[in-house]
């Protein structure tokens, strides 16, 4: 039990880390002498001391002979900053426990093998399932090479998004806007189809309301922009472009225009080619693994109802995110996703993790549970 106390402490100060850390993972740490804290630290920006090391500079007494307690296995490479797993041992750490082991395979159980040659106790996983939630984009980049995605939408009770014109300013409530700032925070990336860019000239940047969440407004990143849109059509002066370093569009080379795509490359605006895929679109599968390695961990989808249908059916997935607004928009309004289903059977059932009431409108949070082909 004192081990889940004081992890729970240590992932506590890892979430203050939440819009600021990536690509790197979200850490805490807690060091524990004589059954009291003497040291806290999170990692809060890449390039900067990682958790362990912050907490060893904000020691209130001699750490030797003390315990660590870290969110994520101390990491034993040298990256930007020195392995954090020698400094542990050079400070004179008597226990080290761990949340989790590293899914990078250039630390994984590395780190936890130097701190037991070097004579310190390790102990561990203790609250794994909750520090691997904590860094889900970060788990799945590793894993699988690709990043977690979120797909949010908004929707009346009636399941529409927009009216038949596509007007759909606003469906919620401003509570529930100011959540969606903080899912955008989070994210490393924001992606939007052409569609959305024409229809309604977002500028997708964060504008979020740091207030009581433990973190500077000033350090919160700006997610980089992500468009597809196949033929490369995204007017030049679409807001959603500038800043330009910010911006990257994924198309078919076979479809753009030369002239067009040397206009936006002088802008500075990466350019991306990806092939189609099977249902003739832009292959989301492939452009998400450029994303990821670009060190992309979490991606957040806003979009309409084709390209979050889209990535439905390509089982990218990993949270469908819902705003329900207390409306009826009538039948001729527009759906929550297009999905070429035809039979019960193809249906994609969903997990309700979370629900919350935000404002006037609630938070409903899916996770899909896709089927195996051998299922259907």
């Amino acid at each position: 039990m004192v081990h889940q106390q004081f992890m729970a402490r240590a992932l506590q100060l890892a979430r203050r880390g939440v819009y600021t850390t990536h690509p790197n993972p979200r850490v805490g740490c807690v060091i524990v002498k004589d059954g009291q804290i003497i040291a806290e630290g999170f990692h809060a920006k890449a390039g900067e001391g990682h958790a362990e090391v912050q907490a060893l500079a904000n020691a209130t007494a001699d750490v030797s002979g003390a315990t660590a307690y870290v969110t994520l296995e101390p990491c034993s490479h040298h990256g930007r900053t020195p392995p954090c797993a020698e400094a542990l041992i050079s400070a004179g750490v008597a226990e080290v426990v761990y949340g989790m082991q590293d899914p990078n395979p250039e630390v994984s159980g590395n780190g936890l093998a130097a701190l037991e040659k070097a004579g310190v106790k390790v102990t561990g996983p203790v609250m794994e399932s909750e520090c691997r939630t904590l860094n889900p984009g970060f788990i799945k980049r590793m894993e699988e090479g690709l990043p977690y995605v979120r797909v949010k939408l908004a929707m009346s009770v009636d399941g529409r998004t927009a009216m038949e014109s596509g007007e759909s300013q606003w469906i919620t409530g401003p509570e529930a806007r100011q959540d969606v700032q903080r899912l955008r925070a989070q994210s490393a990336a924001i992606v939007t189809g052409i569609g959305s860019v024409i229809m309604d000239n977002p500028s997708m940047t964060v504008r979020i309301d740091t207030e009581g969440n433990e973190v500077d407004a000033k350090q919160v990143r700006q997610p980089l922009r992500v468009i597809m849109d196949t033929a490369l059509s995204v007017p030049p002066e679409a807001k959603i472009l500038y800043p330009t370093d910010q911006a990257t569009i994924f198309c078919d080379e076979e479809e753009i225009e030369d002239d067009h795509l040397a206009a936006l490359q002088k802008k500075g605006i990466a350019v991306r080619f990806v092939p189609r895929g099977d249902d003739d679109r832009l292959d989301l599968v492939e452009a998400m693994g450029q994303l990821a390695d670009e060190g992309i961990n979490e991606v957040l989808v806003e979009t309409g109802a084709e390209l979050a249908g889209a990535f439905l059916n390509a089982g990218l997935v990993d949270e469908l995110v819902i705003y329900m607004a207390p409306k009826l928009l009538g039948s001729a309004a527009r759906p929550l996703v297009n999905l070429p289903l035809e039979n019960m059977s193809e249906a994609v059932e969903l997990d309700l993790v979370d629900v919350a009431k935000i404002g006037s409108d609630i938070k409903l949070v899916y996770v899909p549970q896709y089927r195996d082909e051998e299922d259907l």
